[in-house]
């Protein structure tokens, strides 16, 4: 019997046969996501997006909501790529996420 050589499907950084705007946003994102998983200590994005987060709910002026808005880009960038491999439901978390992190948002410049 031969060993299988496939790798399995959630090892896979880029999409299999993406192309377009998909293509070029895995690409350009395997530089900084390299960067961030091997030359900075794992604790330091996940602390930066949780003190920026809890900024966003402590701080109730547009300041706050500046505070948030790399969040949003963090997490909407990670929806984004993960988004074909994901289930249903984990589809509908992502959404729910972000249309919490904009509604955060929109709160602090004033929009509600």
């Amino acid at each position: 019997m031969a060993p299988d050589n496939k790798q399995p499907q959630g090892e896979r950084f880029f999409t299999p046969g993406a192309t377009g705007f998909r293509k070029a946003v895995e690409r350009r994102s395997a530089v900084p996501m390299t960067f961030l998983f091997t030359q900075v200590p794992r604790w330091v994005a996940p602390a930066l997006l949780v003190i920026l987060l809890l900024a966003g709910f402590a701080v109730t002026n547009p300041l706050g909501g500046v505070a948030v808005l790399p969040v949003l880009a963090f997490v909407g960038w990670l929806a984004y790529l993960s988004w074909p491999s994901l289930s249903v439901s984990g589809k509908v978390l992502r959404v729910a996420m972000l249309t919490f992190l904009v509604l955060l948002v929109a709160t602090r410049f004033g929009a509600f």
